[in-house]
């Protein structure tokens, strides 16, 4: 018996039984003719395998017959013709223009052939049910069919779709959601989703996992580190499929197009990622974008000829990232007890970065006790006397510290020596303190360093000398409670014996502290590094401090260098060497310029994470296409505390050149926090200016950030269907997963699935073609035995 027939069988057993009465007499009559049957069979001279054949044809059909008597009947729930609604949800987004492996036909084309309203299955589901069609690649859309369906989207918002529809539909019967997609979704989120709570899916799989050649970029992304020598490092997740032990070519692009650096990755393998790494130093500030592309070597120029690629598609051989340099100027106050070689290498260093501003405090004289100059009528400090500047009232007087102020100062900048206030040092992104006793400082200005380093979140470096740390009695001040070590004590003057710096373990992962490329090189540097012979005495390390820099003494203990430790919002180093000076002038080569690096790559680090007043940043809340892009910025008064009711406009230059101006709106009633929504409809480079204004209109700052818009890319992350999260779907919401040539199977299969509104339907089994056929085709297979060995 066929599989067809015995479903049909299935289909039709019988469950009611309309003539109960008639149950004994059937059963007696067909015994009775049974045993009949039997008697008759056994007086046959046959063999005997045609007679149980026989015997059993005819005893079947008797039976059969006899449970006609009773009458059997089918009752079964049938879906109200129209009661129900069933939803079509057909994925046009543009990755379905793939023609799979030995296919001659794209995934679109084939699905479109399927959406045709005169397709069997259609015309079936709409005779049972209220079908409701939607297409969706951004965002769903209702049609009336699919005549005009065109797989041209830039994305596909698959869970956003199936939860439009959902919630469409909440109230109402809905048996089912048929999806037809490749399940490459462009807006699923990490986070988990309940599907038990959506209707039954379906879903229908477009495409095979033996996908065509391609090459695609999945991935790049951008960090910027104080290392001088690649300030940024551009990283490209690459994959390729069609391509193995073949070379491809990966190049590094500016904004304007033009090629910044090529590589070449020979021996790729099949679906096996592999990353390229591009470092770059850009010559400008603010927001810039690269673009890293790829292709196969075999088929260069495919890019200004797109004949030459076997690819499956060119739109995902490239991607762009953007990176913000547009945080400077910095600047750093640098604050010395007398003149030294040290200010003047890091001075000489800093005025070839363009985004840091080194402003000086360097004391000349100190204050002298007022009880000396009794007998003098002028109130000058000596240092003045017998010039033209004696009487002015600006000089320093005799019981004040003669400073000589250095650097791109504005007028009246630093005029009363060390900031007294803390919206005139919060100006400042760092501060360095060079062989400068703590009494130099008052009470609150030792506080207010503190405050500028935990709640301001600028970053502090002291230098060792004769009269830094322990020597300079910080040991019971609120800076020395900044530093990463413990100061001791006990005074230790300087200990003064040649020493050699080496990099400990965290030093090496700290790019900033290394100067050259490789360890081997660092090494080496460290082996012809002149000798130094100042090194601050101090306690341990605090917890949570790092080690970068270490010596080794003549007596063989190891001591450190330079220490670090985070405090607050800002960062604070202690480098314990007072004579760094010596590695320029004792140094080999005078071309040399590893110190100017390293005193370069130092000031980066220490102010690289100090806060603006204005910050600004572009937050995609999750990857849905449709869902707004938040321009997020914090806004801060003058001692770095939220500020409200300032006014904060937008202005966003699209990648057509298209300006438009947003408002941002405090955001959740957070203090100094505001934001604005922007959704990019077009592909490529957005720059956003944020400008600042305090509630009197005045300009606070401006500040600046960019995002890129991909959504091609996005979209050709992978050909591969995504077999496991359409299993997922269809499992946990109580569906299944239908192939594209089993929809007919899949839609008669409807009726007997767990359906909203149904209606009882109860039939006659013996009014049924199949039990008819089954009974006759005993008798004559019966008779045919029979017919054949000549019984009859």
């Amino acid at each position: 018996m066929s599989d067809w027939l015995q479903e049909q069988l299935i289909l039709e057993w019988p469950n009611v039984w309309a003539a109960r009465n008639w149950i004994v007499p059937a059963c007696l009559l067909g015994g009775a003719v049974f045993l009949l049957v039997l008697w008759a069979y056994r007086s046959i001279e046959a063999p005997l395998w045609l007679k149980v054949c026989c015997a059993t044809c005819k005893s079947l059909a008797i039976v059969l017959l006899a449970t006609m008597l009773v009458e059997p009947m089918r009752s079964e729930s049938k879906p109200v013709p129209g009661a129900n609604l069933f939803a079509v949800v057909a994925d046009r987004s543009q990755s379905l223009q793939i023609a799979d492996h030995g296919e001659d036909h794209t995934r679109a084309e084939k699905l479109k052939q399927q959406l045709d309203r005169s397709q069997p299955w259609q015309v079936r589901l709409g005779q049972e049910f209220d079908v409701r069609r939607y297409e969706f690649d951004q965002q769903l859309v209702p049609v009336g069919d699919f005549q005009e369906y065109a797989a041209e989207g830039n994305a596909s918002a698959l869970v956003s779709a199936l939860s439009s529809v959902a919630e469409r539909y909440a109230e109402r019967p809905i048996a089912g959601i048929l999806l037809l997609t490749d399940g490459n979704a462009t807006d699923f989120a990490e986070t988990e989703i309940d599907w038990s709570s959506y209707p039954p899916i379906f879903p229908v799989m477009l495409g095979k996992e033996d996908t065509p050649g391609d090459i695609g970029v999945q991935r790049v992304t951008a960090s910027q580190t104080n290392f001088e020598a690649a300030p940024v490092t551009v990283t490209a997740e690459i994959e390729g499929k069609g391509f193995a032990g073949q070379s491809v070519v990966a190049e590094l692009l500016d904004e304007k197009g033009e090629l910044l650096q090529t590589q070449t990755v020979t021996d790729i393998r099949d679906d096996q990622a592999f990353s390229v790494r591009f470092q770059v130093k850009p010559d400008q500030r603010g927001v810039l974008f690269y673009q890293v592309r790829a292709y196969a070597q075999s088929q260069k120029g495919l890019f200004t000829d797109a004949s030459k690629s076997t690819e499956s598609t060119l739109l995902n051989n490239s991607r762009m990232v953007m990176v913000n340099r547009g945080q400077g100027p910095y600047n750093v106050l640098y604050v010395s007890g007398r003149p030294n070689w040290e200010f003047k290498f890091l001075n000489r260093s800093l005025a070839e970065d363009i985004e840091v501003e080194l402003h000086g405090l360097i004391r000349i004289a100190k204050k002298e006790p007022k009880f000396q100059f009794r007998e003098k009528d002028s109130n000058a400090n000596r240092i003045f006397t017998n010039t033209d500047d004696e009487g002015k009232e600006q000089v320093e007087q005799y019981d004040e510290a003669v400073l000589l102020r250095v650097g791109k100062l504005e007028e009246g900048e630093l005029s009363g020596g060390f900031p007294k206030s803390a919206d005139e040092l919060f100006e400042y992104h760092a501060i360095i303190l060079d062989d400068l006793e703590a009494d130099f400082f008052t009470q609150q200005q030792k506080s207010l360093v503190q405050q500028f380093v935990s709640m301001r979140g600028g970053g502090l470096l002291m230098l060792g000398g004769m009269e830094s740390f322990t020597e300079g009695e910080y040991h019971r001040s609120p800076i020395g409670e900044l530093l990463p070590i413990y100061l001791s004590s006990v005074k230790s003057p300087p200990q003064q014996q040649e020493f050699a710096l080496s990099l400990t373990r965290e030093g090496l992962l700290e790019p900033w502290v290394r100067v050259r490329t490789t360890q081997e090189e660092e090494r080496q540097r460290l082996i012809e590094m002149p000798k130094l012979r100042t090194l601050n005495s101090v306690g341990a390390l605090k917890p949570g401090a790092s080690e970068l820099l270490s010596v080794r003494t003549e007596q063989g203990e190891t001591r450190p260098a330079l220490v670090t430790q985070r405090f607050g919002k800002g960062r604070t180093a202690a480098l314990l060497v007072g004579d760094l000076w010596r590695w320029k002038l004792h140094q080999a080569s005078p071309d040399n310029e590893d110190l100017e690096k390293a005193w370069r790559q130092t000031i980066r680090w220490l102010v690289g994470d100090v806060p603006q007043r204005v910050r600004v940043e572009a937050i995609r809340q999750q990857d849905d296409p449709n869902h707004p892009l938040q321009i997020a910025v914090e806004v801060n008064d003058e001692n770095f505390k939220p500020l409200d009711n300032a006014t904060v406009s937008i202005e966003v230059t699209t990648p057509d050149d298209e300006t438009l101006t947003l408002t941002a709106e405090p955001k959740d009633a957070v203090s100094g926090q505001y934001a604005a929504s922007y959704v990019p409809r077009t592909p490529g480079a957005y720059r956003a200016k944020v400008t600042a204004r305090n509630p009197d209109g005045s300009e606070i700052q401006q500040s600046e950030t960019g995002w890129v818009s991909e959504p091609a890319g996005d979209e050709f992350y992978t050909l591969k269907p995504n077999r496991d999260f359409l299993e997922t779907i269809a499992r946990e919401s109580g569906g299944e997963m239908v192939s594209l040539s089993g929809l007919d199977t899949f839609v008669r299969s409807l009726a007997n699935r767990d359906i909203p509104v149904v209606e009882p339907k109860i039939h006659s089994v013996w009014h049924t073609w199949a039990v008819f056929l089954l009974a006759v085709g005993l008798l004559v297979a019966e008779w045919g035995l029979r017919r054949w060995k000549g019984l009859a």
